[in-house]
């Protein structure tokens, strides 16, 4: 088995067969939800601090974490760098009521 049975196994094994060169690094988005606009924000402080990208917006599709922040590091799209990151995300968002809500990266071609 090359990917777990899990969402983010799923997603890679999509991509690969799709034909994304899962090696090649590419800024991948890494999205989270807050219930408050000031929540979100220390939230974010603490990946600036770390030299994160990051944006900050409303997200309207929840509105019990109607904040959203989104980090944009860049790696390859390996499931051990995916579920790494995700789980640095949810531990420290937890500190403020944060959601994982998900990531997504533009495909990279086998050239």
């Amino acid at each position: 088995m090359k990917f777990p049975s899990d969402s983010n196994g799923n997603m890679l094994w999509n991509m690969e067969r799709g034909g994304d060169n899962l090696s090649k690094a590419r800024e991948i988005q890494f999205s989270v939800i807050f219930p408050s606009q000031e929540q979100a924000l220390k939230f974010g402080r603490i990946l600036l601090a770390n030299n994160q990208k990051l944006s900050f917006c409303p997200y309207l599709e929840n509105p019990e974490h109607p904040w959203e922040i989104t980090a944009y590091p860049e790696m390859p799209a390996s499931y051990e760098n995916i579920t790494s990151y995700q789980y640095l995300l949810e531990t420290q968002a937890r500190k403020f009521d944060g959601i994982y809500d998900g990531w997504y990266c533009q495909p990279q071609t086998l050239e």
